[in-house]
């Protein structure tokens, strides 16, 4: 070992540095990034942004106290559906801040309403796709592809022929379990039960969002910081993948994604929620004061975003109208 001519002194000097960022760094990370605390703003990159939001618009926040929100999921009876990660539950959130325990799961995630209404959501614990039945008994949908189990279900939506679609990255495999499926893909959960594998060529798949024509499918590669773009064939097979856009920055990574009614798409990035325009420009961003994982319309006629926000879900209204894959017809 080499002989370090500081002595002592240096000695001192870095075991306080260690106490100084065992002290200050956790709340550092608990905020996404180092410096002043996150702030609301609605940040215009382009004048789009503002046909899309209203100006001097507040963000409100409707509940708090949660773990690590994910998932949320506006039922038309007037309530959200909330993961909570590290609390290992999933809650109805109601516009009034009440807060009602549905189902206790090990690490819920992304969430959906299929075609006919039910509540659909993904069991990391479980690493499978589960249907919740308003009393909180479920149903597991789907737990394997080709006799192997998926690695853990991150993200679900409603396709345009009214099957699920869902990611499956490694993102929140089971410590301790072994990963049978030697990729992480991107899936088709048909009424029949029958699950169809889409693509396996992303990293780690995580949001993703049709448009509504249903033509284009948006997925989003949470380790790549990356979205992609795919054309979506007459079999609901993808096609013509490229890179649709990229989000650099601390503070947020791409996770939780939507779409307007016009194809604008919303992914949660660096700071909060970044807004793409359909030609891949980002266009504004609304900063958020927490980490935020996911995202969704709601309220009659979807012109709000509720943020589930690591702690907290908050609310904003918007110009813009979203579109909700289970309130739109089948085709």
């Amino acid at each position: 070992m080499r002989e370090d001519k500081g002595g002592p002194r240096l000695f001192h000097i870095w075991v306080l540095a260690c106490c100084a960022l065992a002290l200050f760094g956790g709340a550092a990370f608990a905020q996404g990034r180092g410096g002043p605390p996150r702030q609301f703003e609605l940040k215009a990159e382009s004048p789009k942004f503002w046909d899309l939001f209203i100006e001097g618009s507040q963000l409100e926040k409707i509940a708090t106290g949660f773990g690590f929100t994910e998932g949320p999921v506006w039922d038309p009876h007037g309530f959200l559906y909330v993961s909570d990660e590290q609390k290992n539950k999933i809650s109805r959130v109601y516009p009034d801040g009440r807060v009602e325990t549905l189902l206790e799961v090990g690490d819920p995630d992304g969430s959906t309403l299929d075609a006919q209404g039910h509540f659909v959501t993904t069991a990391s614990v479980l690493r499978a796709i589960i249907q919740v039945e308003p009393d909180g008994h479920y149903k597991v949908l789907a737990d394997k592809f080709e006799g192997n189990r998926f690695n853990s279900p991150n993200d679900i939506v409603v396709g345009p022929d009214g099957a699920l679609y869902f990611t499956d990255p490694t993102l929140d495999l089971p410590k301790g379990q072994t990963q049978e499926i030697p990729f992480q893909g991107v899936y088709r959960l048909g009424s029949d039960g029958s699950v169809r594998l889409l693509t396996k060529d992303l990293t780690a798949p995580n949001g993703l969002a049709f448009s509504p024509d249903g033509k284009r499918l948006y997925i989003d590669d949470t380790r790549q910081r990356e979205i992609w773009l795919y054309d979506v064939g007459p079999q609901m097979e993808l096609q013509n993948g490229r890179l649709f856009g990229k989000e650099e920055g601390s503070g947020g990574v791409p996770d939780g994604m939507r779409v307007d009614a016009a194809g604008n798409v919303y992914c949660t990035g660096p700071g909060g929620v970044w807004v793409w325009d359909t030609d891949g420009n980002h266009i504004g961003t609304v900063m958020l004061p927490e980490s935020t994982a996911n995202f969704n319309w709601g309220d009659a006629g979807y012109r709000t975003i509720y943020f589930s926000s690591r702690t907290s879900i908050y609310k904003l209204r918007t110009k813009a109208q979203g579109f909700v894959p289970s309130a739109t017809p089948a085709k």
